[in-house]
């Protein structure tokens, strides 16, 4: 049956007139052109709430039950990887059929959404404890201190193909814990390999190697653009260079050159690319 036209506030307004007008309903209908069966709900209407407007409707009932919310809530709770498809299966062995999309629904009405897991460096205990005692360590130092360190870091570009991405349920602001999250491990290869620094004040000169980078294009990189970086960027005495502990970067001709130079170092815990902030500029590549 097709669904039948919705009258407008001014018709039910007008039924209502000629009601209390004294107008029967079959005559309303006849005179506007309305049913009578129309004309009675709407008169009954208006004497039960004293208006015509629309009233709130309460739509229609949730596919899935209280119990089941609850279910699948804890289920991505315990493991945020599991797929809508797995929750899907998981409410029909229950008794309850629904599609993905309810399940994205509902979970969103949890405060739930379905993104992107953040990659983290892989940390084992040793690493957690070296990055604790390195930031608690400087944890005091002065906000000048930091604005004199140069921070560098290379990185790569993949022109072809994307890294594959794995979809997690979390709340907002909970991107970091890490059953919400992929470990990662630096230095798998790429198509281009740039370096670059920057300071407090901005950013330093960005160079993209040649080929492979070893340690003597390392030292050949740093050679030709450090000291004009720290130059450009006005560094104060006694500024700090900041790498990680790449191979090439401690190994031993890397560190007699650094100390042949002059170069004040700081000391940085491994696996912790996630805490320089070159990372930002880089976009987190």
């Amino acid at each position: 049956m097709a669904k039948t036209k919705e009258l407008s506030k001014e018709t039910r307004d007008n039924i209502v007139d000629l009601h209390q007008a004294g107008k029967t309903e079959s005559a309303i209908g006849k005179q506007l052109g309305v049913k009578k069966s129309t004309v009675g709900a709407i008169i009954r209407k208006w004497k039960t709430y004293k208006t015509t407007a629309n009233l709130p409707r309460s739509g229609a009932p949730r596919k899935i039950s209280p119990r089941g919310v609850k279910r699948i809530t804890r289920t991505v709770s315990k493991n945020p990887r599991t797929t809508r498809g797995d929750l899907v299966n998981d409410l029909q062995r229950a008794g309850t059929k629904v599609t993905e999309a309810t399940i994205s629904n509902t979970l969103r009405r949890q405060g739930l959404k379905s993104c992107s897991s953040r990659r983290v460096p892989l940390l084992k205990p040793v690493h957690v404890q070296a990055r604790l005692k390195f930031a608690r360590g400087d944890l005091d130092d002065p906000e000048e201190d930091w604005e004199n360190v140069i921070w560098s870091d290379e990185t790569k570009i993949e022109l072809f193909g994307k890294n594959s991405t794995r979809r997690v349920w979390r709340r907002k602001n909970a991107e970091l814990p890490p059953k919400n999250t992929i470990p990662t491990v630096k230095h798998g290869g790429g198509n281009i390999m740039l370096w670059a620094c920057f300071s407090a004040k901005g950013p330093g000169r960005l160079i993209r190697g040649k080929e492979r980078m070893n340690g003597a294009m390392y030292r050949e990189i740093l050679s030709e653009n450090l000291l004009p970086s720290s130059r450009a960027l006005k560094m104060k005495r006694g500024w700090v260079f900041q790498h990680d502990n790449d191979p090439k970067h401690i190994a031993r001709a890397m560190k007699e050159w650094l100390r042949k130079k002059h170069f004040k170092v700081l000391e940085w815990p491994s696996q912790s690319p996630d805490l320089n902030p070159i990372e930002k500029i880089f976009g987190g590549s």
